[in-house]
């Protein structure tokens, strides 16, 4: 006779998420500091679609997309490029090694008075400033390569002026239609 064990294990709910992102001064400062090149296209490319350090590592740009045929889900997913990376394409995918990059990374965010930010937390950023922006998870979770929205909203970080707005429109009367 076999006993099912699964049916009384209780787990823990797992709170390791973090809350940390950057904004696009943070992400300027973090340009200004870095010492190599391929760490500024790092940081934009980033920020500018959400993407991780090794999806930058092996992206491929056609037709004005950004195109990952290995992705952590298993699915392919192209990002369409954000105006202020085309002239960073040629420098796409990233070629030096990973921690080379991180590396490079910690002394910009160490010279940005920003050690507290992680080369993930600019993909929380990418989301975040989507999500601030008015766009919906769904269409934020397609960017990042989501399957579950409860992985979007690990990442979507709303800023208080944007609460502060959604309250605000609490008991306000429908636009009239023409």
């Amino acid at each position: 006779m076999a006993i099912n064990f699964q049916l009384r294990m209780h787990l823990p709910t797992v709170r390791n998420e973090r809350h940390v992102y950057a904004d696009r001064n943070q992400v300027a400062a973090l340009v200004k500091a870095a010492d190599r090149h391929d760490v500024r296209v790092l940081i934009l490319a980033a920020f500018y679609t959400g993407m991780r350090l090794g999806e930058l590592q092996r992206v491929a740009v056609r037709r004005g997309a950004l195109e990952l045929t290995d992705t952590k889900n298993g699915d392919r997913r192209a990002i369409p490029v954000h105006p202020r990376l085309r002239r960073l394409l040629k420098h796409l995918p990233l070629t030096a090694p990973k921690i080379t990059l991180q590396r490079a990374f910690e002394r910009a965010r160490a010279r940005a008075g920003l050690p507290h930010i992680h080369i993930h937390d600019l993909r929380h950023s990418a989301a975040s400033e989507m999500v601030n922006a008015g766009v919906d998870l769904y269409t934020v979770g397609k960017v990042l390569g989501h399957r579950d929205s409860r992985s979007t909203e690990r990442y979507a970080h709303l800023r208080h002026e944007t609460l502060a707005d959604a309250v605000g429109k609490i008991g306000r009367k429908p636009p009239r239609r023409a």
